[in-house]
């Protein structure tokens, strides 16, 4: 048998076992369930709403507009201007402004100013401990400053924690994306991660189990954040949304990961030169700043989603028959995940070629951009490859 049709049977192998990982694994991946209209029981926890901003004044009136309008009746919001150049602290104190002015809103909106970065922390996650400082919830809702919110958002996700007895739920938003080029890089971005990461797997309550965050909607309970060491313990992970997941995993906290499509919605990247731009940042982190891991990534871009296509289209023989199995299975999968998470019927699968292209691009840009500089920018300060490294450590 020729070295090619060993690849393309090892290619079919993997998709075979990928489907039937997906097949076992979607059950344990449900939506956030609606609670009932009924007041609680008891006092409801305070729930205190942490949200990090730099240069995001043409985000960040929606997304506290949103949540100066939930349905949850002991909330407080702390919004953090982490060193905006732009108007962003401007919009937040005219939001402050006016929503003392409104007798129908009783959410306290504290708003936190910094103009300075200590030494050995990323911005975002100084900003969020310092939202935490001055927070006095039972509950922490650490979320981002783009994020739209239904009103009843918030109350459906403390009535599901307190029911269920979880210390961490996170949830996924449904992603907005203009024009079908970029739609179809986030949304393969999505899929290629769940594939990776297999977040279904985050709802086994078993403690040697792999963890999970979502930057949109991380609510976790105060005592189980103090207890991992907070934000301290990934002062410089660009990928701390994730990361704050896998520590409370890893410290056996009760965790969910939950579809929340009709609640959250976020309009990720607003242009693809954008995605790559935002991406590029961080992917290296998710390797470890490993190059070999990196490396791995990139040929099992190529080996197991660019390939099959390509199979299919040059190799008329059994090869070619192997690789169209490989790419109806690719497919299903994809339109089976985009349905579960984001209630979208998969309508761009026949761009998963090009998305997978993009990402090999993303990643081999992210891995040189960070060689070549010693280190990433990340909102406009530098933070070098050595300390990173260490950090993960």
């Amino acid at each position: 048998m020729s070295t090619l049709g060993i690849i393309a049977l090892l290619t079919l192998l993997y998709w075979l076992y990928a489907t039937v990982d997906v097949l076992k694994g979607l059950p344990n991946l449900r939506t956030l369930p609606k609670s009932p209209l009924t007041p609680f029981s008891d006092k409801p926890p305070l729930v205190s709403v942490i949200i990090a901003a730099k240069e995001e004044e043409t985000t960040i009136r929606e997304t506290v507009k949103h949540l100066l309008s939930q349905n949850y009746p002991r909330l407080e919001i702390i919004a953090v201007n982490d060193r905006s150049r732009d108007a962003t602290g401007v919009r937040l104190e005219e939001l402050r402004k006016w929503s003392e002015g409104k007798q129908d809103i009783r959410t306290k909106l504290q708003i936190i100013h910094i103009t300075h970065l200590p030494d050995g922390w990323l911005g975002k996650n100084h900003a969020l401990y310092q939202g935490y400082l001055q927070a006095r919830g039972q509950y922490l809702l650490f979320t981002d400053a783009d994020i739209l919110f239904a009103p009843g958002t918030i109350t459906d996700a403390v009535t599901y924690m307190k029911e269920q007895d979880v210390h961490h739920l996170t949830l996924t938003p449904n992603m907005f994306a203009r024009g079908a080029l970029l739609k179809g890089f986030v949304h393969f971005f999505l899929f290629s991660f769940s594939l990776f990461v297999r977040p279904w797997r985050a709802n086994i309550d078993n403690a040697k189990g792999p963890g999970i965050g979502i930057g949109a909607f991380n609510m976790v309970s105060r005592s189980a954040y103090e207890a991992i060491g907070m934000h301290k313990a990934i002062a410089l992970r660009p990928d701390d949304d994730l990361q704050l997941g896998i520590f409370l995993k890893r410290a056996g906290y009760r965790q969910r990961v939950l579809s929340a499509k009709h609640l959250l919605q976020v309009e990720w990247y607003r242009s693809l030169k954008d995605a790559v731009i935002g991406l590029e940042k961080n992917l290296f982190s998710g390797f470890r700043y490993s190059y070999m891991v990196a490396l791995l990534a990139c040929l099992g871009q190529i080996g197991f989603f660019i390939c099959p296509w390509l199979g299919l289209l040059f190799l008329w023989d059994w090869r070619g028959a192997v690789y169209a199995v490989a790419v109806i299975l690719q497919i299903w999968l994809y339109r089976k995940l985009m349905s579960r998470l984001m209630s979208l019927r998969g309508d761009s699968a026949y761009l998963l070629p090009v998305s997978a292209s993009l990402l090999v691009y993303t990643i081999v840009r992210s891995v040189w951009l960070t060689w070549k500089q010693g280190g990433i920018y990340w909102r406009g300060t530098f933070y070098s490859l050595r300390e990173l490294k260490r950090s993960k450590r």
